[in-house]
């Protein structure tokens, strides 16, 4: 039970910090200005090797995401986009599945 909610937190974080981060972005306005309409989806991924590739397609297809670092151990374990369409993320995040 711990792991799961740890995943959720680790979640939450990234998700708050690319929102604040990226507040400016049209996208992110625009998802913030319909609270009841939000839409999430949550992926999982093999392992930290491949988590940091995700970021690096992500940073190469220029879309602004927030990569979660859990400190004191320093452990990447999660990462969020700002708000995208599935179109917009081509292969970036193609090797993931969702979290079952």
């Amino acid at each position: 039970m711990f792991i799961e909610y740890s995943i959720v937190s680790q979640g939450c974080h990234a998700a708050t910090a690319v929102l604040w981060k990226h507040r400016d972005d049209e996208r992110v306005r625009s998802y913030t200005n319909n609270l009841d309409s939000m839409h999430k989806v949550v992926l999982e991924t093999k392992n930290e090797a491949s988590l940091l590739k995700m970021a690096e397609n992500l940073k190469q297809q220029g879309i602004p995401f927030h990569l979660w670092t859990e400190q004191p151990e320093n452990i990447p374990t999660c990462l969020a986009t700002v708000p995208v369409m599935r179109s917009e993320l081509g292969d970036a995040l193609k090797k993931c599945s969702l979290l079952r």
